[in-house]
């Protein structure tokens, strides 16, 4: 594993942070990309006593320009990437009453944002021949919801992009998975009006888990997407 580094956007917190740090005892160096730097160096903090190296890159996802700056900063410096995590992302509520900006926006950094890293990282995978990519979707990639088509729209966008990857980057030993989960016990669950307790909500250490999994399978394998849902919510 020795010099294997992964890129995981959205590190600061939550599913991201939990993905890093489950990736650093892999024995990865991370590079971690997030909006808060102060959150980010608390990440840092936590990978380096695992005995790997973190390198923090802030970055807001609002912000195309800044997208491009920091990807091509990053792999000047770390040419080789084994693993990417697109995992940033936000929440907001409503189907058609958010305005156009505000439907961009969640486009933007749901979808469009997690294209631009993908069109960074993609050549220099195909170059080795070789990659993992887990595109961290959701349930509402997968199934539309009442009140929640603006979320949606931008999930499904992220599943399908995924699905096209997928087969497209298989010839070249690249591996490319969409991971759906339902309701996860972060932030945005709050944010989102979850009414479920806690406990009954997938933790963010069993996304970072099913990561681990995927990356344990022989090479002759390939998995398109892996949903998550709520034991205690399956209808």
């Amino acid at each position: 594993m020795l010099n294997k580094k992964a890129i995981i956007t959205g590190a600061s917190r939550g599913i991201g942070k939990s993905i890093a740090i489950t990736l650093a005892e892999l024995g990865y160096n991370v590079i971690l990309i997030a909006r808060s730097e102060d959150r980010l160096a608390t990440t840092a903090e936590a990978i380096t006593n695992t005995g790997t190296k973190a390198f923090v890159y802030p970055c807001d996802f609002k912000n195309p320009e800044m997208i491009d700056v920091t990807l091509k900063s990053i792999l000047t410096a770390h040419p080789k990437i084994d693993v990417l995590v697109n995992n940033a992302g936000i929440w907001k509520e409503g189907s058609l009453e958010p305005s156009v900006n505000e439907f961009n926006e969640v486009i933007n950094v749901n979808l469009s944002a997690q294209f631009a890293v993908l069109k960074h990282v993609v050549p220099s995978m195909k170059a080795q021949r070789s990659g993992f990519i887990f595109n961290i979707s959701s349930r509402a990639g997968k199934y539309g919801f009442p009140g929640s088509a603006t979320y949606v729209a931008s999930k499904f966008g992220l599943s399908g992009l995924s699905e096209s990857l997928y087969r497209e980057l298989a010839e070249y030993n690249i591996k490319v998975t969409s991971i759906c989960p339902s309701w996860v016990n972060t932030d945005m669950a709050t944010q989102a009006g979850a009414a479920i307790p806690y406990e009954e909500m997938i933790q963010p250490g069993d996304i970072s888990k099913t990561i681990k999994w995927l990356l344990s399978l022989s090479p002759a394998v390939a998995i398109k997407d892996v949903e998550i849902e709520c034991r205690m919510r399956i209808k």
